[in-house]
């Protein structure tokens, strides 16, 4: 690992739960800590940056055409990892369910979809408040597990439900899902990975970058 990159990495779980409980009382906060980890988290991506863009423009994409479908009164995430994108929240009904995936699938770059979206009413501000808390913990869990790079993972959490995504090993997934179970208010892990082999993996590590 990157000597610059590892002083980041060990308060970085810390720092991901103290984000996700500050972020809710001030943006400033927010976005000074995020920009403190922010060079930590980008030197371990194993995206290319063609992939980054597209996954920031996907979003964006998704976020603008959306409510045009929806409507309002609905609650939906949309994540893009590599150009997989993973669907979460609340719809109204089926039909509304996959209109969204096919507005999806019709944005420039998706590679993938992975539908999640529950059919029922917004979750309470009670309850995405607690899958904030959920997502902080798992992410400061796998900081503490120095076998997997966590800086590799993406995790999303609906309803106490958490969704990993990432480029990672089948045995990066699978320590990543056993960590994630075991953090208190986890009732359901989903694996959403896009995976490789221990080679690329090998290859995309940042010690392996700077020496070739």
């Amino acid at each position: 690992m990157n000597k610059f990159v590892q002083p980041l990495l060990r308060p970085l779980g810390q720092t991901l739960l103290c984000a996700a409980l500050l972020s809710t009382l001030t943006g400033c906060v927010g976005l000074m800590v995020g920009g403190a980890v922010a060079g930590a988290v980008a030197a371990n991506d194993r995206r290319t940056l063609g992939a980054q863009a597209d996954d920031k423009a996907i979003a964006v994409k998704a976020e603008l055409r959306l409510p045009k479908i929806t409507g309002e009164d609905v609650h939906i995430n949309t994540n893009s990892f590599n150009r997989q994108v993973l669907l979460t929240g609340e719809v109204k009904d089926a039909n509304m369910k996959a209109a969204v995936e096919r507005e999806v699938r019709s944005i420039d770059g998706v590679n993938a979809v992975a539908n999640e979206l529950e059919i029922a009413g917004p979750a309470s501000y009670t309850s995405r408040s607690n899958d904030a808390l959920i997502t902080a913990k798992v992410k400061a869990s796998l900081v503490d597990m120095k076998t997997i790079s966590a800086t590799s993972f993406k995790v999303v959490t609906e309803r106490g439900v958490v969704y990993l995504m990432g480029r990672v090993t089948q045995r990066e997934g699978q320590v990543g899902a056993d960590v994630a179970r075991g953090v208190s208010g986890v009732s359901k892990v989903v694996k959403v990975f896009d995976y490789i082999t221990e080679d690329e993996m090998r290859a995309l590590s940042p010690r392996s970058k700077v020496e070739l």
